[in-house]
This record gives structure tokens, sequence and C-alpha cells, in this order.
């Protein structure tokens, strides 16, 4: 029998009512309308020539609005995840239901409540609500809504400015919030899903407090989910759709941290039920169903921004720390959602020759194969050779000295600057140049004793001998430590006699 029958539900039973905010926030500009589920309705003033008939010309603008939007929470208390920034007692839980709300920054991925919070922020404010798109607008709407905003404000009513998408401003539309955020004539909120501190200049962050907002749980999807069918009046309550518990937590799952998105996929599982049922409402949610709306379902993957640079990071660092069933999930999640596989290649070659090094001198080998292996044969078939080569690399012995010793020896050309390459190492094709001294007293190697002219320097005369590689004692380069050790040590004797 399934878990939940919406024919059940009570028009209370979505939300715990906190203390009511005292009015609603005025329409948005430039996105959507706010919920208007506790408006007055306004009576119709078309007459109707016949009092027994349908209005075929009215329509319920409610009903036209999406399940996600009807069931946006009214109350603080309706919210669901976001304990750490929203739960009982945190500062700003407290700021906002006392009123006094301070201009911020909300940096959170889609659907985790950024939206739903500046409305709530304007309602407890007993402020007006504006809201623009940094995709929609330009600098005249800004102007225009930031000269409304200080006409309200003399008149003594403040204005939450609604900013979604605020990374996508350039630095002088953003400088056109300032003196306003710094008189007050605006409560500045503006929602981002990168990373502010890269995104947003300082001037308007110093002006903010970023609040860091996070992916709504699997479970806490589910409670939303429960919620919309339960209530009667903005839900699906009362349609006697039927859905069982492992359902719901298939649809939670393919929200994937997106309380939206979940709510999008309940209300579509809700129209099918219903179209199968034959009466347009109404059935049960099958697996069936599900496996229909759900057969497209990508994950949060932004090729962009912050979290491909994550996610990328992720899988490097999961190589360099010789974890290889790590390094094939994060790999695995990256072609999941899109990313092009020539930069994974490009990536793990980067860290056969940075992570690996002269420890296993194979691995760069492998890694040109297998990018190879993938320009021939393409997706999908080509992605096992990624695959394969990152649980090679993150299998084998690790040795960064080369990527070091390379990096000690840049640090050395910027300290030392441009200098005079030693006579004995210049080249001397000409009798000019060997008049000049090119080449002499250079030793050929392959005729000294062991076939390395031990006392003969290769550096510049004011740098001395360096020394920038050292060998680690994993894989190959225990050997060449080795090795390395004895001719650096014969070197440094031979030099001792020659000053003798």
């Amino acid at each position: 029998m399934p878990a939940w029958r919406t024919s059940g539900g009570s028009p209370g039973a979505s939300a715990s009512h906190g203390g009511s905010p005292p009015r609603d926030p005025t329409p948005w500009l430039g996105i959507v309308s706010p919920p208007s589920h506790d408006r007055q309705r306004l009576p119709r003033k078309t007459p109707r020539l016949d009092p027994s008939a349908p209005d075929l010309l009215h329509v319920d603008r409610d009903d036209l609005r999406p399940l996600a939007e009807r069931m946006r929470p009214r109350t603080l208390d309706e919210m669901v995840g976001q304990r750490r920034l929203l739960a009982p007692g945190t500062a700003l839980r407290r700021s906002v239901e006392s009123g006094r709300v301070h201009s911020m920054v909300l940096w959170g991925p889609p659907g985790c409540g950024k939206t739903t919070l500046a409305l709530l922020l304007a309602r407890y404010a007993d402020a007006e609500f504006r809201a623009i798109s940094a995709v929609l607008s330009g600098l005249p709407e800004v102007r225009q809504v930031l000269a409304e905003a200080g006409h309200r404000f003399a008149e003594g009513r403040r204005t939450v400015l609604f900013v979604d998408e605020v990374h996508r401003f350039n630095k002088a539309q953003q400088d056109a919030f300032l003196p306003h955020i710094e008189r007050g004539t605006i409560l500045f909120v503006g929602a981002t899903t990168e990373n502010p501190s890269f995104e947003l200049n300082s001037a308007l962050l110093s002006r903010c407090r970023v609040h860091v907002m996070e992916a709504v749980s699997a479970d806490d999807i589910q409670s939303a989910l429960r919620a919309a069918l339960a209530d009667e009046e903005r839900g699906l309550g009362g349609r006697g759709i039927e859905i069982g518990d492992g359902q719901l937590r298939l649809i939670a799952g393919a929200a994937d941290g997106d309380v939206r998105r979940g709510l999008t996929l309940l209300e579509i599982a809700a129209e099918l039920a219903g179209e199968a049922a034959g009466e347009g409402q109404g059935g049960t949610i099958t697996d069936a169903i599900l496996e229909q709306v759900l057969a497209d379902r990508t994950r949060r993957f932004d090729k962009g921004g912050e979290q491909f640079y994550d996610q990328a990071s992720a899988l490097h660092k999961s190589v360099r720390s010789s974890n290889p069933d790590a390094a094939l999930y994060w790999l695995a999640r990256m072609l999941d959602g899109g990313c092009d596989p020539v930069y994974l290649a490009r990536r793990l070659t980067r860290m056969a020759v940075e992570d690996v090094g002269l420890a296993d001198p194979r691995a760069l080998a492998m890694a040109i194969e297998a990018w190879d292996t993938y320009e021939r044969l393409g997706s999908p078939e080509g992605e096992l050779a990624l695959a394969q080569l990152a649980i090679y690399l993150a299998s084998t012995a690790k040795s960064n000295a080369a990527y070091a010793a390379f990096g000690a020896a840049r640090a050395d050309v910027r300290e030392y600057g441009t200098q005079d390459v030693p006579l004995h190492l210049r080249n001397a094709p000409t009798k000019l140049m060997k008049r000049l001294g090119y080449g002499q007293g250079y030793q050929y190697d392959h005729d000294a004793e062991g076939g390395v002219a031990l006392d003969q320097t290769g550096f510049p005369d004011a740098m001395g001998e360096r020394m920038y590689y050292e060998p680690v004692e994993r894989g190959l380069e225990i050997r060449l430590k080795e090795k390395l050790g004895q001719l650096r040590a014969a070197r440094a004797r031979a030099r001792r006699g020659g000053a003798a």
C-alpha cells in the first residue's frame, strides 16, 4: 500500500507557523510575481450574462503557477534545510525576526532557498520587495529601481532589493548600488552561485555580509515533498494522489539538493498519474511513471564556475593521495556532468608530470597514450582509457621532486638575472670565438674516467654549483637518489681537490 495519499491531507499540514510576518512584499520587477496565497481576491467587475453559466473566460492564476512557486515558504518555520543559518536562536534568524535586516550576499547552489529567504526578509522587515535579474537587466533598469527606492525611502518606507545572479553584473553595475547601500536607501540582497570573493568587487563585499547556503539534503527535500502532498490550499492535497516512500526517496535523490527541482518532478509525476487514471487528477505514482520522469536527470555541474574547479581539484588531490577509488568517483562525476573528456585527459597528463614524475616515468607515456586513445575512440568507449589512467596514476609511486626542482631553478633565474655562460661551456664554431677563449678548458665527459668530468662546473661563475633535484625514496627515484648521491659526493671531492 502506498505510503502517501493526498486525499487525507489537511490545509495546515504543510507548515508550522511561527510569528506571522506583517505583510506581503510588493510584486517582483523583472522576474516573476511573488506568492499571492494570502492575499484577498478582488471581486471581478466584468458582468456575466448568465450567473448560472460557467465563466469560461476566467482563469485562476494560482492554478497556473508551478507547484514549486505555490509552495514557496511563507515563514521561516516553513523553510527546509539551512539549519546552520536559520535554526531558532541563530544570529541571522534573530535579525530577520526582529526586522533588523542588513545588506547581504547569499551564496549557494540552485534551489537552496536564496530567493525565498530574500522574500521573507522583506516580509519580516515590513519592507517593499523589488527584484531584478543580472541576466535580464542593464544599468538603466538598475537606476530606475534605485530611483524608486529613493522616493520610497523619503516617504519613510524601506526597500529590499533582490539581485539574482549578481555575479553577472560588471564592476560599473555593481558600483551603482554602493551609495544606496551606504545611505540605507535599499537593503541589498544579492544571490549568486559563484564564489563572491572571485566574482564581486571588494567595495560591494565590504558593505554586505556573505551568508553561505548549502544544498538541501535529500531528507529535507522529502519533507518538502510530503508538505506539498498534504497541503490542500497550495499543494496537491485532496487530489487523491498515491505515492510510496520509496518513490519519494527517488524524487528527493533526483532533485540533487534542489528543492524547486524536487517539487517540479513531483508535479510532473502527479500529472502523469492523473492521465494514467483517466480523470486528469488522482492516480498512483508508480515506478514506471518515475522511470519516465527521471529518465533524463542530470547532476549539478557548472562547466565554467567554481563547482567545476572544485571537482577538478578533488580529482587531482585524490590521485595525489593514492586513492584510486576516490579518483574514479570524481572522474565519473565530471564526465556525468558534461565535462569535456579532453580537458580531463589534459589534467590527468599534468598529474603524471607533476605528482608522479620520475618515481614512475611510465605514467607520462601512459597519459599520452590514454589521451590518444580517447581521441581515436571518442565517448563513451574512450572514457575507459581515462579511467584506467586515473587508476594507474593514483596507484603508482609519487614524486614531485622534478616539479619542485624546476620551480627552484626558475626562482634562481629570477634572482640572479642574466648571468654569462662560462667560457668553457660556450660554443666555438669560428676561429675568432676560439681566440676569445670560447670552449677553452671544456672536458669531453665521454673521454673522462667513468664518463663524467667531475671537476667541471655547469653553472655561471657567480652562482657556484647549485642543487635543485632531490629524489624521493619511492619508485624509480630510489635508484636515482642513490646514483645522484654518489655523483654529487664525487663532484664535491673533485672540486675540493682542484681548489687545493
